[in-house]
């Protein structure tokens, strides 16, 4: 059993912490007021309990549920000593409160950025595009939605696969951390479409259809080898 700490008590926080306990994992959601924290963890199974952000950063894994555009990054900071060493798992989108530009330079990725704050931690980057809704409406027609998982540490994508078992979708491995710039950018692009026609907010993508034989998959392992080393 993992334990996994939350920072934060939004609509993520809360379906990620659901599908984490459901994989049968320990959740501890933390807030900057517990009271509220304890009141939601509550309502989601004895795996779940509420606290301060303290006690979500003394988990083993500990995932930011916060808006950057909130000043995130500076309320993160000061928890850097003790989330070293351990998996951090990254679901920020660096997107304005109008949701129609970025609030970071296209040469970067939230991910990325966090990484700078949280230097001693071994980031995954995941559940970019998934909008809420989407976890109580996960069928999508033409399969099961797929969600990128991007970083740098192979250990650590295979825990926080694990920690989301329960997910009814598809997981892909994306790469390398820096990829998080496209995943990200890929989540405002698909949330403006559905708005336009009327999805918003399921959303998500499908990128892959059904594999190919073995001998044309290994035509391109070298090719995939290089982008994982870059």
């Amino acid at each position: 059993m993992l334990n996994f700490g939350i920072l934060g008590t939004g609509r993520m926080a809360v379906r990620l912490g659901d599908l984490a306990a459901k994989s049968g994992h320990r959740v501890v959601m933390g807030s900057r007021d517990p009271a509220r924290a304890r009141e939601i963890a509550g309502k989601l199974g004895e795996r779940v309990t509420g606290g301060a952000y303290s006690e979500a950063a003394a988990c083993d894994i500990v995932m930011p549920a916060l808006f950057i555009r909130d000043g995130a990054f500076e309320i993160l900071k000061p928890f850097a000593e003790d989330v070293e060493g351990k998996i951090a798992v990254d679901i920020f989108n660096p997107f304005n409160d109008a949701y129609d530009d970025f609030t970071l330079p296209w040469d970067t990725s939230a991910a990325e950025e966090l990484q700078r704050i949280w230097p001693g931690t071994r980031i995954v980057s995941t559940f970019k595009w998934p909008f809420w809704e989407a976890f109580e409406n996960h069928e999508f027609e033409g399969g099961p939605m797929d969600v990128i998982y991007t970083g740098n540490d192979l250990a650590a994508k295979e825990v926080v696969l694990e920690l989301f078992r329960a997910s009814p979708w598809r997981f892909l491995d994306g790469g390398g951390l820096e990829q998080a710039r496209f995943t990200e950018r890929m989540t405002l692009f698909s949330g403006q479409l559905a708005a336009r026609y009327g999805y918003l907010p399921r959303v998500g993508w499908r990128l892959l259809g059904e594999p190919w034989e073995a001998g044309v998959k290994d035509a391109y392992r070298d090719i995939v080898q290089r982008w994982d080393r870059a």
